[in-house]
């Protein structure tokens, strides 16, 4: 995943562009990076940030990044913001999104000869890097911006920061969002609406599925209408958006009490308290809590001051390491009681298993896991949201091969995706069987959709429905 932030002003940009940035941390621990033009041209930083925060690696770098207009990302994938030279002249780009056709996209740049890619480890290619050279096949950087909408298969939200105001083209389908801010200085751009409201700015213009903007301190033109068909991702108001951000009008925080009211209205279970797994489990139980009447508890507290998010290294092991260290237990909470825990979703299952177990070797008498989602079975084409490499990392999925081979077609997965299947319901109990809960009990799609509420046409709910 990522996030980015753009300013455009009639003064300096960079401190409103580095907490701007930094705002957007929650949505990446790779890489952040920060590109500015200036009286002295185009300059820019990159930095890694798995072991030091955005805010510690660039605090030095500001008096280099001077200038009144620039753009910054925090990256889960490939380095960036890039500088490129090309016939449309020379601009810094960054992106959000996932590009499913790369090995194609790369074929006809070698095909074409006088195109090259650096290399990343790997062997892999930067996604950015490659969005770039399809812009610079077309006359105008706005016509090389339709041409990345239409050519790659995926999603790919861009800012395109030029010497005169940044461009803004959002996803074809608006998998992710782009939002505008205004103040009596100029511009700003932003995945996440609340990254700009400490700094001044107030929402002006939320952009439309595959709108282009062009954005400077004056003002903004839209340059390509919005489309009417949307798929903004819903797992965003689940699991990736900050609490206080909103996405087509709809609160994450509120939207997450929504959710786990829903889930409450559904259930039966008797419990001493409920509780959210830190930190995006917290809202659902709170929602939880309310709706059924039992008390919301912390069992454990997470412990912020040094542990980076649980999910993001690349091996499990030290995934499964970060997990248990960073959660403490308040064992007067967990001894003898029936715990309700609610967390966003389960991937492959480990870390909640650990954590059930964990509850256990602290006295819990009882564990019962909500997960505020429905049972993942699709990977994700459109926005990286899982380090998975295979759809076998899904712990439903493993279950759903030993029961009926290897090739599994589309329509028994989708029975799998029902949840008023026999099928639907084996594959629950063996979860719960295999992670040792007490019980448990899924989200249903239908009442996540409601949960949101802008109507299930609008939504990408692939990763569980199949659905394109």
């Amino acid at each position: 995943m990522g996030g980015f932030f753009g300013v455009v002003s009639k003064r300096s940009c960079t401190n409103d562009l580095f907490f701007g940035t930094d705002y957007h941390s929650h949505l990446g621990t790779r890489r952040g990076g920060l590109a500015v033009y200036g009286k002295d041209g185009f300059h820019r930083s990159i930095h890694n940030i798995e072991n030091t925060p955005f805010r510690s690696k660039f605090d030095r770098d500001l008096d280099e990044l001077e200038g009144n207009l620039g753009i910054g990302c925090i990256s889960d994938m490939e380095p960036q913001p890039l500088l490129i030279h090309s016939h449309l002249g020379t601009y810094a780009i960054c992106t959000v999104g996932k590009i499913n056709n790369k090995d194609e996209l790369v074929r006809e740049a070698d095909e074409r000869r006088h195109v090259q890619f650096i290399e990343m480890s790997g062997g892999e290619i930067n996604a950015t890097e490659l969005t770039a050279s399809i812009i610079n096949q077309g006359d105008s950087i706005v016509e090389g911006l339709q041409l990345a909408q239409q050519k790659i298969d995926g999603s790919m939200t861009i800012l395109l920061l030029t010497s005169k105001g940044i461009y803004v083209a959002r996803d074809l389908l608006g998998r992710t969002p782009a939002v505008l801010g205004r103040n009596n200085d100029g511009y700003c751009i932003s995945f996440e609406d609340f990254a700009y409201f400490n700094l001044g700015y107030e929402t002006c213009h939320e952009l439309g599925p595959g709108e282009i903007d062009f954005v400077t301190p004056d003002g903004y033109e839209c340059l390509t209408k919005p489309r009417d068909k949307e798929r903004i991702c819903s797992f965003l108001w689940v699991y990736y958006g900050y609490p206080s951000a909103s996405y087509d009008g709809v609160s994450v925080e509120q939207m997450r009490y929504e959710c786990g009211k829903m889930l409450a209205k559904r259930d039966s279970v008797s419990a001493d308290s409920v509780a959210g797994v830190p930190d995006s489990g917290i809202a659902h139980a709170v929602g939880y809590a309310n709706e059924s009447g039992i008390p919301y508890e912390r069992p454990f507290i997470k412990y912020t001051p040094t542990w980076p998010r649980s999910f993001m290294p690349t091996r499990q092991s030290q995934r499964e390491l970060i997990a248990h260290m960073k959660l403490i237990a308040v064992e007067s909470l967990i001894r003898n009681k029936r715990l309700l825990m609610i967390d966003d979703s389960i991937v492959r299952g480990t870390q909640l298993r650990n954590t059930t177990e964990f509850l256990y070797e602290r006295g819990a008498k009882e564990v019962h896991i909500r997960p505020a989602c429905p049972p993942l079975l699709f990977g994700c084409k459109y926005i990286n949201f899982s380090r998975s490499n295979s759809d076998y990392d899904m712990i439903t999925r493993r279950i759903i091969r030993e029961r009926e081979g290897e090739n599994v077609s589309k329509e028994i997965l989708l029975d799998y995706a029902n949840p008023d299947s026999r099928n639907y319901k084996e594959m629950v109990d063996e979860i719960c069987r295999r992670l040792n809960f007490t019980s448990l009990q899924f989200q249903r799609l239908d009442d996540l959709e409601e949960s949101i509420g802008i109507g299930s046409c609008r939504l990408c709910t692939y990763c569980w429905s199949g659905r394109e």
